[in-house]
């Protein structure tokens, strides 16, 4: 019964979609505040219906009830009840119901919080967001239904796939889709404001938070997703170019883009038509995403569904959703108004050139995802774009981004001081430079290249601790009055600092994983050992173990340095019982910021004695990989609680006026 009461509810979400489309749109023909109220109580409606739908799933997941086609297919009851709340969201359809409760939500709020907007911006955008949910509930109800019932249900399910079974998968979804999917209200303000013919500083101030928000949810899913891939599938390393990592890539990309873009909207009224173009632009992108991964056209570990006439529906979405906001683009932009000129070197420069090399490093990315595709298409030919593409096409632009990066936030507006610049950002130069001079004598003096991104990474660092130093004035003015501008800076401002610090912080963590990275791989019988680095591993023992829906071989390892034992790791080699399908647990040992990463591989009978494959790499400074964007993200949600980013400020300053 319970199904079926989210069943019916996915429905009426659907009906309720439509009618937030008919009545916000009737209100802004007719002018009606109460026309446009009932759109905006639609949207909440809306919002709740598909709760209701997706409780409805997740029950019938932790009850196991296998009459639900759903649950039978990838569910068992011997799964950890983590993992069956998780299986909600762990197929293609479950996925499509979280998206399309993330779409309901961020349009509940966005009808909820869009009380200082203008009565017609309002309207229109809550209207495209209507229109957004209509059409992938519609999708979700006609074409993935996740609560479809089974005629004759089986007396067990398929179980979810192993690979997904893991905690930080279990909730690397929901923050993705948070990210992915916030970016269609960034979506809609850009039709309203099209709907409306006029871009102004109230619509960018509400184009920033919408964006940021996303941009710091989407970098959480991001590095969740790296990091289960770093540790679950054993293959020793963090990002492969994957053509699913990339979708989820680009859309962040262009919000990084778009939140810089939106600052000179805001401030200066300029670029507005390409700060439209971007929010136009995001949305489109997760939209992509969310048809690489479903079509079948990408074979992937990260893929969820293998289903080309599904797929097809989702790239008509794609088509009609984006071709309509760029059509009204193309034909409303032109009469925007051009916005304040600025000279060459100001911070409205550095913005745009930020933009062109972001906008660049996107293209790069789509190119080489998209390229394979396209040629397989046309000429039947099956080829692949791995790293040596992307580090030949991407690299470099992301370097030269990065070196200008700390100069941005110390320009003026309109007209800069570049001369000024490069005396506040010296000592910043001297510590860069100096790491790299000490990475080169004390670390590996043919790994120059290596050298120069530690070198990058300090640059970005102390470039970003400095726009601190001059704000605060310190060791120009006394201490009391240092701290007294330290505790009174805006939030906004410490975000932007915690969010380019924590970039230097993944460039330094990147930089020596990939340059430095020690790997070695041996048959070890037991009381064997393999030599990796400054350390030895020793293989004590290999015991069966049963887990809660597993079995395993568990190693046990010690590592060693100088005779001294280091650590102790057990990897496993995992059986699911319910699927047949081997999964590899891998084993870490933390030494300080780096990794002693340890697998277990096949056994071997080939010889007198049984052995077992076990592969090893040092991998340093691993942690400040996963560390770096969790403080970007940190910096994120720090300048969200600034009050000049707050949402419904302007109401509050509206009704004092």
């Amino acid at each position: 019964m319970i199904a079926e009461v989210g069943a019916f509810s996915l429905v009426l979400a659907l009906a309720l979609s439509v009618g937030q489309v008919v009545l916000s749109a009737a209100g802004r023909i007719r002018r009606s505040p109460a026309l446009a109220g009932a759109g905006e109580g639609a949207a909440l409606a809306a919002f709740l219906a598909v709760a209701t739908a997706f409780a409805a799933l997740m029950h019938g997941f932790v009850i196991s009830d296998f009459s639900i086609a759903n649950v039978a297919a990838n569910s068992h009851s011997q799964k950890p009840l983590l993992y069956r709340v998780a299986g909600t969201w762990g197929s293609h359809e479950g996925s499509m119901l979280l998206w399309c409760l993330a779409l309901t939500g961020f349009g509940a709020a966005a009808a909820g919080l869009g009380g200082s907007l203008p009565r017609g911006l309002r309207a229109s955008t809550v209207a495209a967001q209507g229109v957004l949910g209509t059409v992938f509930l519609a999708y979700t109800v006609f074409a993935s239904n996740p609560l479809m019932r089974l005629v004759q249900p089986p007396v067990e399910g398929r179980s979810l796939n192993p690979l997904l079974q893991d905690p930080a998968l279990a909730v690397h979804p929901p923050f993705l889709y948070a990210g992915y999917v916030g970016m269609s209200v960034v979506f809609s303000l850009a039709i309203g404001a099209l709907v409306e013919g006029r871009v102004d500083a109230v619509w960018s101030k509400w184009v920033r938070p919408w964006t940021l928000a996303a941009w710091s949810f989407l970098t959480i899913g991001i590095t969740l997703g790296a990091f289960w891939a770093y540790y679950e599938l054993g293959w020793g390393g963090w990002w492969f170019w994957d053509p699913v990592e990339n979708a989820s890539f680009m859309p962040w990309l262009v919000a990084t883009a778009l939140l810089h873009s939106a600052i000179v909207t805001e401030k200066r009224g300029a670029l507005a038509g390409w700060t439209l173009f971007l929010s136009l632009a995001a949305f489109t992108f997760s939209m992509l995403g969310a048809f690489l991964v479903r079509s079948g056209v990408l074979t992937s570990v990260h893929a969820f569904a293998v289903d080309p006439t599904r797929g097809v529906l989702l790239l008509m979405i794609l088509g009609v959703t984006s071709g309509i906001g760029f059509a009204l683009f193309a034909w409303r932009a032109p009469k925007l108004g051009q916005g304040g000129l600025f000279a060459p070197i100001s911070r409205e420069s550095a913005l745009v050139l930020n933009n062109i090399l972001l906008a660049a490093a996107t293209v790069t990315v789509l190119l080489g995802t998209l390229y394979p595709l396209i040629r397989d298409a046309m000429t039947g030919e099956a080829i692949s774009v791995g790293p040596p593409y992307f580090n030949l096409t991407f690299t470099p632009l992301m370097a030269a981004l990065l070196i200008l990066l700390p100069a941005g936030p110390l320009m003026a507006w309109k007209r800069g001081d570049l001369r000024g610049v490069v005396q506040r950002l010296w000592v910043a130069a001297l510590i860069a430079g100096g790491s790299g001079v000490l990475t080169i004598a004390l670390v590996s003096p043919k790994k120059a290249l290596g050298a120069l991104g530690v070198a990058l990474g300090f640059w970005l660092i102390a470039g970003a601790l400095t726009e601190i130093v001059e704000r605060t004035r310190a060791f120009r003015v006394p201490l009391a009055q240092t701290l007294r501008r330290l505790v009174g800076l805006p939030r906004g401002a410490w975000g932007m600092t915690l969010a380019h610090l924590g970039l230097g912080v993944f460039v330094l963590g990147a930089v020596f994983e990939t340059t430095w990275k020690l790997e070695a791989a041996e048959a070890l019988p037991i009381g064997g050992g393999l030599g990796i680095g400054a350390y030895e591993v020793r293989l004590d023992a290999v015991d069966p173990v049963k887990g809660a829906n597993f079995d395993a071989d568990r190693a046990t390892l010690t590592v060693t340095r100088k005779g001294q034992p280091v650590c102790v790791a057990r990897p496993e080699q995992r059986l699911f019982t319910a699927g047949g399908e081997t999964t590899s647990e891998v084993g870490l040992c933390y030494q300080g910021p780096s990794h002693i990463y340890l697998v277990l591989g096949e056994r071997r009978d080939d010889g007198a004695e049984p052995r077992w494959m076990v592969r090893a790499y040092w991998n340093p400074w691993a942690t400040l990989i996963f560390l770096g964007p969790g403080i970007m993200a940190l910096g994120g949600f720090v300048s969200l609680s600034d009050r000049r980013l707050r949402l419904g400020v302007g109401r509050r300053r509206e009704s004092k006026a």
